[in-house]
């Protein structure tokens, strides 16, 4: 999962319910998934008296919902939580309570050595809350930290925070059934489930009565959506006939949701290269409101590495899924995630890299350089051996052939039209809008008489390496 930088560390707002008497404070960090939960949680709290502020210091409850991903977002809530027990010197009935993913690792730690927190409560326990916030307020300091095997937030309707009221979030599924050595996702966020399809869809339905245009369909790895009656994707062998003849897996969950809702875009992210099946790439093919844009991580260009970092493919098998992608769907824009200087990387490795990056062309990408998460099979069997000096070099040697790559993508819509979906206005200018075209790259041009929501074609006459510019030449037939 990408993270969202501009939104980390924001705090969430929601509709005040009069008859709530106690105030929250959430704040996310981390990935979309985390973005999700907090609305998800905030939905229950707001049941249980709470409506959410964005004044830290008149709240009775403070929530940060956390990453464990990476080193600095551990810092940064560290940092956090310090400022938020500063301001408990002063208003000791407030609680501070830890969620997400960074709990599950560091409960004990928060609890008992440290004692900075009141309650820790992992990504599985969140329908538990009103219970622990019961426990905390009669003294005990609470934790929930158990995974659950099958809590998929099918029957809560997140709240929509922070939102632009025209995209938005839609879990499909939760946790992860991959072992890579490098993260800690299967650990904190259990087991891979998938959720219950009618859920979604009529979560999605909601969301168009109320005016949303765009859905990312979401999951630590959407294409191994299964659903089979519930229960755990790794028990599908023993579902029965009845079962297994009526599962619905990622590419006919897509299909529904592309018919379904034709007025509406669909996005979906994350994707793993070992479990995208090309009849996906049919459904995306077939279906205009289906964005054309794939996010597929691959982590390195390396087969050696790729071994050690447990992904379930080599880099010959990703490369033909890309021609596989080039061929079905010819206009998609493929982005990646990388990481440079994974334990023993070689200088042939980190060229692997590059050069199956040259190969694909990536429009953009999330890349970083490698940091040892505590509670990974990396952290526990691995030395980071690779100098900082030589991550820091090799991650800057990828941004600079992303950026090359990320001009030449966008040069090639110069002279074309594109339909952008109007997402607000833009960062630099209060007259132009800013919005995206299918392929996920930003869109800029004149507002003239069109709206927020509006799906407008444009033409792109200009472009930086991660924008397009142009002008407005009518509305879409997506309207």
């Amino acid at each position: 999962m990408e993270h969202v930088e501009e939104k980390q560390g924001q705090s969430l707002v929601l509709d005040t319910k009069l008859e709530n008497t106690k105030k929250l404070y959430i704040e996310s960090y981390g990935c979309a998934m985390n973005f999700s939960d907090s609305e998800i949680v905030a939905s229950i709290l707001a049941n249980n008296g709470y409506n959410t502020t964005q004044i830290l210091e008149e709240a009775d409850l403070v929530l940060v919902n956390t990453c464990s991903i990476r080193d600095k977002a551990e810092q940064t809530i560290r940092k956090r939580l310090e400022k938020y027990n500063a301001v408990k010197r002063t208003n000791p009935n407030m609680k501070v309570g830890v969620l997400g993913c960074m709990a599950e690792r560091l409960k004990e730690k928060f609890l008992d050595e440290e004692k900075i927190v009141d309650m820790v409560v992992g990504p599985d326990a969140y329908k538990d809350l009103p219970n622990l916030l019961a426990e905390v307020e009669e003294g005990r300091d609470a934790i929930n930290v158990i995974l659950s095997k099958d809590e998929t937030y099918g029957d809560i309707s997140p709240v929509r925070l922070m939102s632009n009221g025209i995209t938005a979030l839609v879990s499909i599924t939760r946790g992860c059934d991959n072992m890579c050595t490098f993260c800690v996702v299967p650990f904190t966020r259990g087991r891979e489930r998938s959720r219950e399809p009618q859920s979604i869809m009529s979560e999605i339905q909601d969301l168009w009565n109320k005016g949303f245009k765009e859905i990312t369909l979401l999951g630590q790895n959407v294409d191994s959506y299964l659903w089979f009656g519930g229960g755990l994707k790794k028990d599908f062998v023993n579902a029965s006939e009845i079962q297994k003849a009526t599962s619905v897996d990622f590419d006919s969950l897509l299909e529904m949701v592309a018919v379904g809702f034709p007025k509406m875009r669909i996005r979906f992210s994350t994707s793993n290269p070992q479990d995208m099946h090309e009849s996906v790439l049919h459904v995306i093919a077939k279906y205009p409101n289906i964005c054309k844009h794939i996010h597929l991580p691959v982590q390195s260009g390396s087969n050696r590495i790729l071994k050690e970092m447990n992904r379930l493919h080599t880099r010959e098998e990703y490369m033909t899924l890309i021609d596989k992608i080039k061929t079905i769907i010819p206009e998609s824009s493929i982005s990646q995630d990388m990481i440079a200087g994974f334990p023993t990387e070689t200088e042939e490795d980190h060229q692997d890299t590059l050069s199956l990056m040259e190969y694909v062309k990536y429009s953009f990408g999330y890349m970083y350089s490698y940091s040892e998460r505590p509670g990974t099979l990396a952290g526990r069997k691995m030395k980071d051996d690779v100098t900082e000096e030589t991550k820091a070099r090799r991650l800057q040697e990828i941004v600079d052939l992303q950026q090359k790559l990320a001009w030449q993508r966008s040069e090639e819509f110069i002279g074309k039209t594109v339909e952008v979906l109007v997402e607000k206005l833009s960062k630099k200018s209060k007259e132009e809008f800013s919005g995206r075209n299918s392929q996920s790259i930003t869109v800029v041009f004149p507002k003239e008489d069109y709206k927020i929501g509006d799906f407008v074609n444009v033409k792109i006459e200009s472009c930086t390496s991660g924008t397009l510019k142009g002008i407005a030449v009518g509305l879409s037939e997506m309207n």
